[in-house]
């Protein structure tokens, strides 16, 4: 197992309490980790849900897990609307249609005897940089760019004890905008926090953040087994970004007044 070299980032924290790497810009050789799994044969799916812009898909083709086999799984109730791209080698485009309002739970459409790994992303937004095999592990969240500096008192979990999201304290505050892992982690992980949506239904209760809070309750009971530092998805309006060596991936603004996700 390679091991990211957490000393050379002395100004940000690179492991959590329970040992899990904090990946940054400078603490890993991404030619070992692409030889390594390339050695390993993995293959990679990357899932949306709709289609937002056409920079998302073309950016993934210049930047994401470049060399590494890779489908990418778009989850649209309006096919006709995905752009054409021209893929490299060893890399699919595979078109799910759903329904209106989909849920991660249609992730059971995909086939996993053809996939190890999974990275799930919000599709409005666009790959700048390598997004390479150094994100991929057993179980992998990512650090909320406007959460990681604040103390913990500030994260906006869900402070509902009727709802099955309700967090009272937590490790840290993760961004939805991407999450994966091994596929049979994934699931686990979408089924747990889908029940929780539907309980909570049942109770007439909607989660603060709705996705994004039963995923931080799920991460604080299973704690991931590697981190992404907010360089992997960046909001380029945060004027502090002196631990932003690169930026391998932008989001797009949300209005909060009128989205319920974020």
């Amino acid at each position: 197992v390679i091991q990211p070299i957490t000393w050379v980032r002395t100004s940000v924290q690179t492991s959590t309490s329970w040992k899990a790497p904090i990946i940054w810009d400078g603490m890993f050789d991404p030619n070992l980790y692409d030889q390594r799994h390339t050695e390993e044969k993995s293959s990679v799916a990357l899932t949306v849900f709709a289609v937002g812009r056409l920079t998302f898909l073309t950016s993934a083709e210049q930047h994401f897990m470049v060399g590494l086999p890779v489908t990418y799984y778009v989850f649209t109730n309006s096919p006709e609307k995905v752009p054409n791209i021209t893929l490299a080698s060893l890399r699919y485009i595979k078109i799910v249609q759903v329904e209106k309002h989909m849920r991660w739970q249609d992730i059971s459409m995909i086939d996993s005897s053809q996939i190890s790994l999974c990275l799930f992303f919000d599709v409005d937004q666009e790959f700048k940089g390598r997004f390479g095999s150094e994100a991929l592990g057993d179980s992998v969240a990512l650090l909320h760019a406007h959460f990681y500096k604040l103390p913990q008192a500030q994260f906006t979990y869900d402070r509902n004890p009727k709802s099955k999201a309700f967090m009272e304290t937590g490790d840290f505050y993760y961004h939805a905008a991407i999450f994966g892992g091994l596929w049979q982690n994934v699931k686990h992980l979408v089924d747990a926090c889908y029940l929780g949506i539907m309980e909570d239904k049942l109770n007439n209760v909607e989660a603060l953040w709705h996705d994004e809070s039963h995923l931080n309750k799920y991460f604080w009971i299973h704690k991931p087994s590697k981190l992404l530092s907010p360089e992997y998805c960046w909001d380029q309006s945060i004027s502090d970004r002196q631990d932003i060596l690169v930026t391998r991936l932008v989001w797009a603004p949300k209005h909060y007044d009128t989205l319920r996700t974020r």
